[in-house]
């Protein structure tokens, strides 16, 4: 009888314990880490400051429906057609303004991603995506050539785990 009122005395204290520690962990599992998702503009016409091309423009709108649960808080994009336009599908869908970038200061637009912790879609190019996920802290992967379209990153804020998905293929992040 004596261990019996033990054992529900020692139940009656951990249980709220657990209780705590249950929703602790709910609460963390509830917090999403913040992602920059980075891809290069899609296929462009030709010309000084190209728009997409009708195969470009598709790929902005699967690359958009690729994005839909991501809970995008802003979309950066450098102020070329290209880019402004591969980056138009999904802000659109999310209800947000296109934000112009600077691509010559990879290295402090890396630190003001950072620090604003938000999740966020980056167009960007060849020459600076691979670049941009490094400074973020993941994985730049291989060098882009003029012919890569499909490569969509998902780069954690949180540890810097880099994920590659197709950009505006049939997969989604």
């Amino acid at each position: 009888m004596i261990l019996r009122l033990l054992v529900m005395m020692c139940a009656a204290f951990a249980l709220p314990a657990c209780a705590q520690t249950g929703q602790a962990e709910a609460d963390n599992a509830m917090k999403i880490s913040p992602v920059i998702y980075l891809v290069r503009h899609a296929e462009k016409q030709t010309g000084s400051d190209p728009a997409l091309t009708e195969a470009g423009a598709a790929r902005a709108g699967r690359l958009a429906a690729q994005l839909a649960d991501a809970r995008l808080q802003a979309v950066y994009a450098t102020d070329t057609a290209r880019a402004q336009e591969t980056a138009r599908p999904a802000a659109d869908d999310h209800g947000l303004e296109i934000t112009s970038y600077d691509a010559r200061d990879l290295a402090g637009f890396a630190q003001a991603l950072k620090q604003a912790g938000q999740t966020a879609l980056v167009v960007g190019h060849s020459n600076t995506t691979p670049q941009l996920a490094e400074l973020l802290g993941g994985e730049p992967g291989p060098e882009m050539d003029e012919s890569d379209y499909d490569r969509l990153y998902a780069v954690s804020l949180t540890d810097g785990q880099t994920r590659m998905f197709v950009a505006g293929g049939d997969d989604r992040p």
